[in-house]
């Protein structure tokens, strides 16, 4: 169960305040695109999520965006919120969680990965020893292979709710 345990838990990448982020310990935020900073079909930002990654930097925080979806998706969104980014990172496996780490130039410890979902974000950034925020789903996937993880998904998002040691 601990490979699937995100260490938070929250709706939205908007709802993770500077003070919650700092009770993690955490100096940077990798951000997953679809269903995290954008609907996945759409091509424009969650609304409040371009000013809520400027005011992380303010904070001191070190961003960047991580992604399995391709490199002119990814990108666009990076110039989108002036953010480095790292297109097709193979998510699950820690080769690209890892990578961006040493580009921001901190260690994996110091990294929080802010995703929508279980499978690839949490599973990865407990790989490599990160900590993860899942967030809600911002819409439906219509794919076969996402209708299947996101049932698998299911139960395990309702018994990580109940957790106490899952933040919320």
């Amino acid at each position: 169960m601990g490979l699937f345990r995100p260490t938070a838990m929250k709706k939205r990448v908007t709802d993770l305040t500077p003070e919650f982020l700092q009770k993690l310990g955490c100096r940077a935020l990798l951000l997953d695109v679809d269903n995290t900073l954008a609907t996945y079909t759409s091509h424009e930002p969650l609304a409040g999520a371009v000013e809520w990654v400027r005011q992380r930097e303010k904070d001191g925080f070190k961003l960047m965006i991580i992604s399995n979806n391709f490199k002119k998706r990814v990108t666009r969104f990076g110039a989108m919120f002036g953010l480095d980014t790292l297109s097709f990172a193979i998510k699950p496996l820690p080769i690209g969680y890892l990578r961006a780490a040493h580009r921001l130039g901190v260690s994996p410890k110091e990294c929080v990965i802010i995703g929508d979902q279980i499978f690839t974000d949490v599973v990865g950034a407990n790989l490599c020893g990160m900590q993860s925020v899942l967030l809600t789903p911002i819409e439906p996937e219509e794919g076969f292979t996402f209708k299947v993880r996101r049932f698998f998904e299911t139960g395990l998002r309702e018994k990580f709710q109940s957790r106490k040691d899952v933040l919320r």
